[in-house]
Protein backbone atom coordinates (compact mmCIF):
# COMPACT_ATOMS: atom_id res chain seq x y z
CA UNK A 1 0.00 0.00 0.00
CA UNK A 2 1.38 3.42 -0.90
CA UNK A 3 2.34 5.85 1.84
CA UNK A 4 4.41 8.96 2.57
CA UNK A 5 6.91 9.14 5.38
CA UNK A 6 9.74 11.41 6.43
CA UNK A 7 13.20 9.95 6.63
CA UNK A 8 16.50 11.75 7.29
CA UNK A 9 15.05 15.13 6.38
CA UNK A 10 13.57 13.88 3.10
CA UNK A 11 10.05 12.83 2.17
CA UNK A 12 9.79 9.28 0.80
CA UNK A 13 6.90 7.89 -1.24
CA UNK A 14 6.66 4.13 -0.73
CA UNK A 15 4.49 2.42 -3.38
CA UNK A 16 4.09 -0.54 -5.70
CA UNK A 17 4.12 -0.05 -9.47
CA UNK A 18 1.61 -1.47 -11.95
CA UNK A 19 3.59 -4.72 -12.10
CA UNK A 20 3.47 -5.17 -8.33
CA UNK A 21 7.11 -4.28 -7.64
CA UNK A 22 7.84 -2.22 -4.52
CA UNK A 23 9.46 1.13 -5.26
CA UNK A 24 10.49 4.36 -3.49
CA UNK A 25 10.64 7.96 -4.64
CA UNK A 26 12.52 10.60 -2.60
CA UNK A 27 11.26 14.20 -2.59
CA UNK A 28 12.55 17.42 -1.07
CA UNK A 29 9.21 18.74 0.23
CA UNK A 30 5.99 17.27 1.49
CA UNK A 31 4.00 19.03 -1.26
CA UNK A 32 6.19 17.41 -3.91
CA UNK A 33 5.80 14.03 -2.20
CA UNK A 34 2.02 14.38 -2.19
CA UNK A 35 2.04 15.09 -5.94
CA UNK A 36 4.19 12.01 -6.58
CA UNK A 37 1.97 9.96 -4.27
CA UNK A 38 -1.17 10.93 -6.21
CA UNK A 39 0.50 10.16 -9.54
CA UNK A 40 1.74 6.74 -8.41
CA UNK A 41 -1.66 5.81 -7.01
CA UNK A 42 -3.21 6.71 -10.36
CA UNK A 43 -0.63 4.61 -12.22
CA UNK A 44 -1.12 1.72 -9.81
CA UNK A 45 -4.80 1.55 -10.65
CA UNK A 46 -3.79 0.83 -14.27
CA UNK A 47 -2.15 -2.43 -13.28
CA UNK A 48 -1.84 -5.01 -16.03
CA UNK A 49 -0.10 -8.24 -16.78
CA UNK A 50 2.53 -7.71 -19.46
CA UNK A 51 2.43 -9.88 -22.57
CA UNK A 52 6.23 -10.14 -22.63
CA UNK A 53 8.99 -10.39 -20.06
CA UNK A 54 9.08 -7.13 -18.06
CA UNK A 55 12.88 -7.43 -17.94
CA UNK A 56 13.28 -7.61 -21.73
CA UNK A 57 16.16 -5.63 -23.22
CA UNK A 58 15.84 -2.98 -25.87
CA UNK A 59 17.66 -5.22 -28.36
CA UNK A 60 15.32 -8.18 -27.85
CA UNK A 61 12.22 -6.03 -27.92
CA UNK A 62 13.35 -4.24 -31.10
CA UNK A 63 13.49 -7.61 -32.90
CA UNK A 64 10.03 -8.45 -31.60
CA UNK A 65 8.69 -5.10 -32.84
CA UNK A 66 10.33 -5.43 -36.27
CA UNK A 67 8.83 -8.91 -36.71
CA UNK A 68 5.35 -7.64 -35.87
CA UNK A 69 5.72 -4.52 -38.03
CA UNK A 70 6.80 -6.56 -41.07
CA UNK A 71 3.18 -7.66 -41.51
CA UNK A 72 1.87 -4.14 -42.13
CA UNK A 73 4.59 -2.14 -43.94
CA UNK A 74 6.35 -2.31 -47.28
CA UNK A 75 9.75 -4.06 -47.49
CA UNK A 76 11.52 -0.75 -48.14
CA UNK A 77 10.00 0.77 -45.00
CA UNK A 78 10.88 -2.29 -42.93
CA UNK A 79 14.46 -2.08 -44.19
CA UNK A 80 14.61 1.57 -43.12
CA UNK A 81 13.26 0.71 -39.63
CA UNK A 82 15.72 -2.15 -39.24
CA UNK A 83 18.60 0.11 -40.27
CA UNK A 84 17.55 2.75 -37.73
CA UNK A 85 17.58 0.18 -34.93
CA UNK A 86 20.72 -1.80 -35.79
CA UNK A 87 22.88 1.07 -37.01
CA UNK A 88 21.85 3.90 -34.69
CA UNK A 89 19.84 2.82 -31.63
CA UNK A 90 20.96 -0.63 -30.47
CA UNK A 91 24.73 0.03 -30.33
CA UNK A 92 24.03 2.49 -27.51
CA UNK A 93 20.74 1.35 -25.98
CA UNK A 94 20.54 -2.35 -26.85
CA UNK A 95 21.75 -3.75 -23.51
CA UNK A 96 19.42 -1.59 -21.40
CA UNK A 97 16.08 -2.92 -20.23
CA UNK A 98 13.11 -1.26 -21.91
CA UNK A 99 11.66 -0.18 -18.57
CA UNK A 100 14.98 1.50 -17.67
CA UNK A 101 14.90 3.86 -20.66
CA UNK A 102 14.63 7.51 -19.78
CA UNK A 103 14.19 10.62 -21.86
CA UNK A 104 17.81 11.54 -21.17
CA UNK A 105 19.06 8.31 -22.79
CA UNK A 106 17.06 8.97 -25.93
CA UNK A 107 17.96 12.64 -26.14
CA UNK A 108 21.66 11.77 -25.86
CA UNK A 109 21.42 9.36 -28.82
CA UNK A 110 19.59 11.83 -31.06
CA UNK A 111 21.82 14.81 -30.24
CA UNK A 112 24.89 12.65 -30.86
CA UNK A 113 23.56 11.75 -34.31
CA UNK A 114 22.95 15.41 -35.12
CA UNK A 115 26.43 16.32 -33.90
CA UNK A 116 27.90 13.57 -36.10
CA UNK A 117 26.50 15.35 -39.15
CA UNK A 118 23.48 13.18 -39.96
CA UNK A 119 20.79 15.03 -41.86
CA UNK A 120 17.95 16.20 -39.66
CA UNK A 121 15.42 14.18 -41.69
CA UNK A 122 17.48 11.00 -41.09
CA UNK A 123 17.54 11.66 -37.34
CA UNK A 124 13.79 12.24 -37.52
CA UNK A 125 13.37 8.71 -38.94
CA UNK A 126 15.45 7.32 -36.07
CA UNK A 127 13.24 9.19 -33.62
CA UNK A 128 10.07 7.92 -35.30
CA UNK A 129 11.26 4.30 -35.06
CA UNK A 130 12.23 4.79 -31.42
CA UNK A 131 8.88 6.31 -30.49
CA UNK A 132 6.86 3.69 -32.39
CA UNK A 133 8.78 0.87 -30.68
CA UNK A 134 8.15 2.31 -27.24
CA UNK A 135 4.45 2.88 -28.02
CA UNK A 136 4.24 -0.85 -28.72
CA UNK A 137 5.96 -1.51 -25.38
CA UNK A 138 3.15 0.42 -23.68
CA UNK A 139 0.58 -1.79 -25.44
CA UNK A 140 2.52 -4.86 -24.25
CA UNK A 141 2.41 -3.64 -20.65
CA UNK A 142 6.16 -3.19 -20.22
CA UNK A 143 6.07 0.57 -19.59
CA UNK A 144 3.33 3.01 -18.70
CA UNK A 145 4.49 6.13 -20.53
CA UNK A 146 6.66 6.77 -23.58
CA UNK A 147 9.89 8.63 -22.72
CA UNK A 148 10.25 9.59 -26.40
CA UNK A 149 7.05 11.65 -26.45
CA UNK A 150 7.56 15.30 -27.53
CA UNK A 151 11.31 14.75 -27.81
CA UNK A 152 11.25 15.26 -31.58
CA UNK A 153 9.52 18.61 -31.16
CA UNK A 154 12.02 19.68 -28.50
CA UNK A 155 14.92 18.90 -30.84
CA UNK A 156 13.07 20.38 -33.84
CA UNK A 157 13.62 17.30 -35.95
CA UNK A 158 10.60 17.72 -38.23
CA UNK A 159 11.06 20.09 -41.15
CA UNK A 160 9.03 23.28 -41.07
CA UNK A 161 6.30 23.49 -43.70
CA UNK A 162 8.02 26.43 -45.41
CA UNK A 163 11.31 24.52 -45.56
CA UNK A 164 9.55 21.52 -47.11
CA UNK A 165 7.91 23.70 -49.74
CA UNK A 166 11.22 25.38 -50.59
CA UNK A 167 12.72 21.96 -51.35
CA UNK A 168 10.05 21.18 -53.96
CA UNK A 169 11.50 21.35 -57.48
CA UNK A 170 8.67 22.05 -59.94
CA UNK A 171 8.96 23.25 -63.52
CA UNK A 172 7.12 26.34 -64.67
CA UNK A 173 4.55 26.03 -67.45
CA UNK A 174 7.08 27.41 -69.97
CA UNK A 175 9.83 25.04 -68.76
CA UNK A 176 7.49 22.07 -69.02
CA UNK A 177 6.60 22.99 -72.60
CA UNK A 178 10.31 23.18 -73.50
CA UNK A 179 11.01 19.86 -71.80
CA UNK A 180 8.19 17.99 -73.57
CA UNK A 181 9.17 19.50 -76.92
CA UNK A 182 12.75 18.29 -76.44
CA UNK A 183 11.53 14.83 -75.38
CA UNK A 184 9.31 14.55 -78.45
CA UNK A 185 12.25 15.29 -80.74
CA UNK A 186 14.41 12.58 -79.11
CA UNK A 187 13.66 9.76 -81.55
CA UNK A 188 16.05 7.26 -79.93
CA UNK A 189 13.41 6.33 -77.35
CA UNK A 190 10.05 7.55 -78.62
CA UNK A 191 8.17 5.75 -75.84
CA UNK A 192 9.92 7.93 -73.24
CA UNK A 193 8.14 11.05 -74.51
CA UNK A 194 4.82 9.38 -73.75
CA UNK A 195 6.11 8.31 -70.31
CA UNK A 196 7.13 11.89 -69.49
CA UNK A 197 3.81 13.19 -70.83
CA UNK A 198 1.96 10.73 -68.59
CA UNK A 199 3.91 11.88 -65.51
CA UNK A 200 3.27 15.54 -66.35
CA UNK A 201 -0.46 15.10 -67.03
CA UNK A 202 -1.41 12.74 -64.19
CA UNK A 203 1.04 13.38 -61.33
CA UNK A 204 1.81 9.67 -61.07
CA UNK A 205 5.04 8.56 -59.42
CA UNK A 206 7.66 7.01 -61.69
CA UNK A 207 7.22 3.54 -60.15
CA UNK A 208 3.45 3.79 -60.64
CA UNK A 209 3.90 4.70 -64.30
CA UNK A 210 6.37 1.85 -64.91
CA UNK A 211 3.87 -0.64 -63.41
CA UNK A 212 0.99 0.62 -65.60
CA UNK A 213 -0.92 -2.10 -67.46
CA UNK A 214 -1.66 -0.73 -70.93
CA UNK A 215 -4.69 -2.96 -71.42
CA UNK A 216 -6.33 -3.21 -67.99
CA UNK A 217 -5.51 0.09 -66.26
CA UNK A 218 -6.21 2.51 -69.13
CA UNK A 219 -9.87 3.33 -69.88
CA UNK A 220 -9.91 5.46 -73.03
CA UNK A 221 -13.71 5.74 -73.12
CA UNK A 222 -13.91 7.26 -69.64
CA UNK A 223 -10.55 9.02 -69.98
CA UNK A 224 -9.14 7.76 -66.71
CA UNK A 225 -6.30 5.55 -65.48
CA UNK A 226 -6.39 3.12 -62.58
CA UNK A 227 -3.19 3.39 -60.52
CA UNK A 228 -3.11 -0.08 -59.00
CA UNK A 229 0.57 -0.72 -58.28
CA UNK A 230 4.15 0.50 -58.28
CA UNK A 231 7.28 -1.15 -59.67
CA UNK A 232 10.03 -1.46 -57.04
CA UNK A 233 13.78 -1.36 -57.61
CA UNK A 234 13.80 -5.17 -57.26
CA UNK A 235 11.33 -5.53 -60.13
CA UNK A 236 8.30 -6.43 -58.00
CA UNK A 237 4.89 -4.81 -58.38
CA UNK A 238 3.51 -3.70 -55.01
CA UNK A 239 0.66 -1.47 -53.88
CA UNK A 240 1.21 2.28 -54.32
CA UNK A 241 2.91 4.28 -51.58
CA UNK A 242 -0.42 5.15 -49.93
CA UNK A 243 -1.23 1.44 -49.63
CA UNK A 244 -4.26 1.60 -51.91
CA UNK A 245 -5.05 2.26 -55.55
CA UNK A 246 -6.67 5.35 -57.04
CA UNK A 247 -8.16 6.58 -60.31
CA UNK A 248 -6.72 9.64 -62.08
CA UNK A 249 -8.10 11.70 -64.95
CA UNK A 250 -6.54 11.79 -68.42
CA UNK A 251 -6.23 14.89 -70.56
CA UNK A 252 -7.36 14.68 -74.18
CA UNK A 253 -3.75 14.89 -75.41
CA UNK A 254 -2.72 11.98 -73.17
CA UNK A 255 -5.75 9.88 -74.15
CA UNK A 256 -4.94 10.27 -77.86
CA UNK A 257 -1.30 9.36 -77.24
CA UNK A 258 -2.19 6.20 -75.27
CA UNK A 259 -4.70 5.16 -77.95
CA UNK A 260 -1.92 5.37 -80.56
CA UNK A 261 0.39 3.41 -78.25
CA UNK A 262 -2.08 0.53 -78.00
CA UNK A 263 -2.22 0.26 -81.80
CA UNK A 264 1.55 0.55 -82.17
CA UNK A 265 2.16 -2.02 -79.43
CA UNK A 266 0.13 -4.67 -81.25
CA UNK A 267 2.08 -3.98 -84.45
CA UNK A 268 5.38 -4.12 -82.56
CA UNK A 269 4.38 -7.41 -80.92
CA UNK A 270 3.83 -8.98 -84.36
CA UNK A 271 7.24 -7.72 -85.57
CA UNK A 272 9.15 -8.95 -82.53
CA UNK A 273 7.19 -12.16 -82.08
CA UNK A 274 5.99 -11.25 -78.61
CA UNK A 275 3.32 -13.61 -77.35
CA UNK A 276 1.39 -12.54 -75.48
CA UNK A 277 1.53 -8.79 -76.06
CA UNK A 278 3.38 -7.22 -73.09
CA UNK A 279 1.15 -5.84 -70.38
CA UNK A 280 3.52 -2.96 -69.58
CA UNK A 281 2.58 0.42 -71.04
CA UNK A 282 6.28 1.30 -71.20
CA UNK A 283 8.40 -1.71 -72.07
CA UNK A 284 11.92 -2.38 -73.28
CA UNK A 285 12.96 -4.09 -76.52
CA UNK A 286 12.66 -7.45 -74.76
CA UNK A 287 9.06 -6.82 -73.65
CA UNK A 288 9.89 -6.29 -69.99
CA UNK A 289 9.28 -3.11 -67.97
CA UNK A 290 11.62 -0.17 -68.27
CA UNK A 291 14.24 0.25 -65.56
CA UNK A 292 13.95 3.41 -63.49
CA UNK A 293 17.68 4.15 -63.73
CA UNK A 294 17.53 4.20 -67.54
CA UNK A 295 14.53 6.55 -67.39
CA UNK A 296 16.41 8.91 -65.08
CA UNK A 297 19.41 8.99 -67.45
CA UNK A 298 17.15 9.75 -70.40
CA UNK A 299 15.46 12.47 -68.33
CA UNK A 300 18.81 14.22 -67.78
CA UNK A 301 19.57 13.98 -71.49
CA UNK A 302 16.28 15.70 -72.33
CA UNK A 303 16.96 18.40 -69.72
CA UNK A 304 20.28 19.17 -71.41
CA UNK A 305 18.62 19.30 -74.83
CA UNK A 306 15.99 21.71 -73.48
CA UNK A 307 18.58 23.90 -71.74
CA UNK A 308 17.00 23.32 -68.30
CA UNK A 309 18.70 22.94 -64.89
CA UNK A 310 19.87 19.39 -64.17
CA UNK A 311 18.54 19.39 -60.61
CA UNK A 312 15.12 18.35 -61.91
CA UNK A 313 14.19 14.64 -61.70
CA UNK A 314 11.28 12.56 -63.04
CA UNK A 315 9.56 13.15 -59.68
CA UNK A 316 9.65 16.88 -60.46
CA UNK A 317 6.93 16.23 -63.05
CA UNK A 318 4.63 15.14 -60.21
CA UNK A 319 5.40 18.39 -58.37
CA UNK A 320 4.88 20.30 -61.61
CA UNK A 321 1.47 18.71 -62.14
CA UNK A 322 0.29 19.65 -58.64
CA UNK A 323 1.67 23.19 -58.70
CA UNK A 324 0.17 24.03 -62.11
CA UNK A 325 -3.26 22.73 -61.11
CA UNK A 326 -3.25 24.83 -57.95
CA UNK A 327 -1.99 27.92 -59.78
CA UNK A 328 -4.93 27.76 -62.18
CA UNK A 329 -7.36 27.64 -59.26
CA UNK A 330 -8.25 23.95 -59.05
CA UNK A 331 -9.50 22.62 -55.70
CA UNK A 332 -6.80 21.29 -53.35
CA UNK A 333 -9.17 18.37 -52.64
CA UNK A 334 -9.11 17.44 -56.34
CA UNK A 335 -5.30 17.65 -56.38
CA UNK A 336 -5.15 15.48 -53.25
CA UNK A 337 -7.27 12.76 -54.88
CA UNK A 338 -5.24 12.84 -58.09
CA UNK A 339 -1.93 12.54 -56.23
CA UNK A 340 -3.19 9.88 -53.83
CA UNK A 341 -2.24 11.78 -50.68
CA UNK A 342 -3.74 10.34 -47.49
CA UNK A 343 -4.85 13.79 -46.26
CA UNK A 344 -5.56 17.29 -47.55
CA UNK A 345 -3.10 18.59 -44.94
CA UNK A 346 -0.23 16.81 -46.69
CA UNK A 347 -1.21 18.36 -50.02
CA UNK A 348 -1.48 21.89 -48.63
CA UNK A 349 1.69 21.56 -46.54
CA UNK A 350 3.62 20.39 -49.59
CA UNK A 351 2.20 22.69 -52.28
CA UNK A 352 0.68 25.54 -50.28
CA UNK A 353 2.92 28.22 -51.73
CA UNK A 354 1.33 27.67 -55.16
CA UNK A 355 -2.18 28.32 -53.89
CA UNK A 356 -3.57 31.67 -55.12
CA UNK A 357 -3.39 34.10 -52.22
CA UNK A 358 -5.86 36.63 -53.65
CA UNK A 359 -9.23 36.24 -55.32
CA UNK A 360 -10.86 39.58 -56.07
CA UNK A 361 -13.51 37.87 -58.18
CA UNK A 362 -14.73 36.11 -55.03
CA UNK A 363 -15.30 39.33 -53.12
CA UNK A 364 -16.80 40.96 -56.23
CA UNK A 365 -19.44 38.24 -56.20
CA UNK A 366 -20.49 39.46 -52.76
CA UNK A 367 -21.26 42.84 -54.37
CA UNK A 368 -23.27 41.13 -57.08
CA UNK A 369 -25.36 39.40 -54.44
CA UNK A 370 -26.56 42.84 -53.26
CA UNK A 371 -27.89 43.97 -56.62
CA UNK A 372 -26.90 44.53 -60.26
CA UNK A 373 -24.89 47.66 -59.47
CA UNK A 374 -23.54 46.41 -56.14
CA UNK A 375 -25.71 48.86 -54.14
CA UNK A 376 -27.66 47.95 -51.03
CA UNK A 377 -31.14 46.76 -51.83
CA UNK A 378 -32.57 47.14 -48.36
CA UNK A 379 -32.99 50.57 -46.70
CA UNK A 380 -34.63 51.52 -43.40
CA UNK A 381 -38.38 51.87 -43.85
CA UNK A 382 -38.53 55.53 -42.70
CA UNK A 383 -35.83 56.66 -45.13
CA UNK A 384 -37.46 54.84 -48.02
CA UNK A 385 -40.83 56.47 -47.36
CA UNK A 386 -39.23 59.94 -47.05
CA UNK A 387 -37.34 59.46 -50.29
CA UNK A 388 -40.55 58.41 -52.05
CA UNK A 389 -42.47 61.46 -50.76
CA UNK A 390 -39.69 63.86 -51.80
CA UNK A 391 -39.50 62.36 -55.25
CA UNK A 392 -43.25 62.84 -55.77
CA UNK A 393 -42.92 66.62 -55.13
CA UNK A 394 -40.31 67.16 -57.91
CA UNK A 395 -42.01 68.61 -61.02
CA UNK A 396 -41.51 66.90 -64.34
CA UNK A 397 -38.69 68.28 -66.47
CA UNK A 398 -36.60 69.47 -63.51
CA UNK A 399 -32.83 69.70 -64.11
CA UNK A 400 -30.83 66.63 -63.07
CA UNK A 401 -29.13 68.52 -60.22
CA UNK A 402 -32.50 69.57 -58.79
CA UNK A 403 -33.90 66.10 -59.19
CA UNK A 404 -30.89 64.61 -57.49
CA UNK A 405 -30.94 66.77 -54.42
CA UNK A 406 -32.87 69.99 -54.96
CA UNK A 407 -29.64 72.09 -54.91
CA UNK A 408 -27.36 73.10 -57.73
CA UNK A 409 -24.07 73.04 -55.80
CA UNK A 410 -21.52 70.40 -54.86
CA UNK A 411 -22.52 68.02 -52.12
CA UNK A 412 -20.43 68.09 -48.98
CA UNK A 413 -19.61 64.87 -47.19
CA UNK A 414 -20.49 64.86 -43.49
CA UNK A 415 -17.54 65.35 -41.21
CA UNK A 416 -16.20 62.18 -39.78
CA UNK A 417 -16.52 61.64 -36.08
Amino acid sequence: MACIRKRRGKWVVDYRDALGRRRWATCETKAEAEMVFAEKCREGRQGTRPLVDPEITVSAYAERWLTATAQSVKPASLSSYRRAHHRHLLPTLGTLKVRQLQKGHLRAVLTAKLAAGLHRSTVNVIYYVMRATLNAAIDDGIILTNPADRLGRQLRLARAVTARQDEIKALTREQLARFLAAAEHDRRHAVLFLLFLLLARTGMRLGEALALNLWEDVDLARRDIRVAGTLTARGRVETPKSGRGRTVDMSQQLARALARLQIERKTEALKRGWSPVPRWAFCSSTGGPLIAWHVEQAFKRVLKAAGLPLHFTPHSLRHTYASLLLQQGESPVYVQRQLGHHSIKLTVDTYGRWLPMGNKAAVDRLDAAGGPDGSRTVAPAGLAEAAGAEASMIPEGSPPAQAAGGRNHRSVAPASG
